[in-house]
């Protein structure tokens, strides 16, 4: 099994990619008015209109945020980040802080509530496991 995708439903895809396009540095390859992915080149993210639900269930989907899951990415250098970041959202989670667990990390929200972190290993342990 390997994992290679993670989809977002989102209430306006619109603004949800031009986000995550900011966020990862990449730009989005749209399929449809409803459907786009952006590649990290370790994984996808994707990007689906609620619409695109129908597709699946019939049902559409409320996308109301998370915030039981994380959205993660490891970075050269989290205050770096945070300094590019905070310049186009004011949703701001946590601001880079180091965590018990040897990884420094930034906590903010996407446009409709999901919570991402961006991290970098700093204690030798993290680093090593990271690397």
């Amino acid at each position: 099994m390997k994992f290679t995708s993670l989809r977002i439903i989102t209430k306006d895809i619109q603004q949800s990619v031009q986000f995550y396009e900011k966020v990862v540095g990449s730009t989005a390859r749209w399929y449809t008015e409803d459907f786009a992915e952006l590649s990290t080149g370790t994984i996808t993210i994707a990007i689906g209109s609620t619409r695109t639900m129908k597709l699946f269930s019939g049902n559409p989907v409320v996308s109301t945020g998370n915030k039981s899951t994380i959205i993660e990415f490891m970075v050269t250098n989290v205050d770096e980040e945070y300094e590019r970041i905070k310049r186009f959202t004011d949703d701001i989670v946590q601001e880079p802080t180091t965590m018990p667990w040897g990884n420094r990390s930034l906590l903010f929200c996407d446009p409709d509530g999901n919570l991402i972190n961006f991290f970098t290993p700093v204690s030798a342990e993290a680093i090593k496991k990271f690397s």
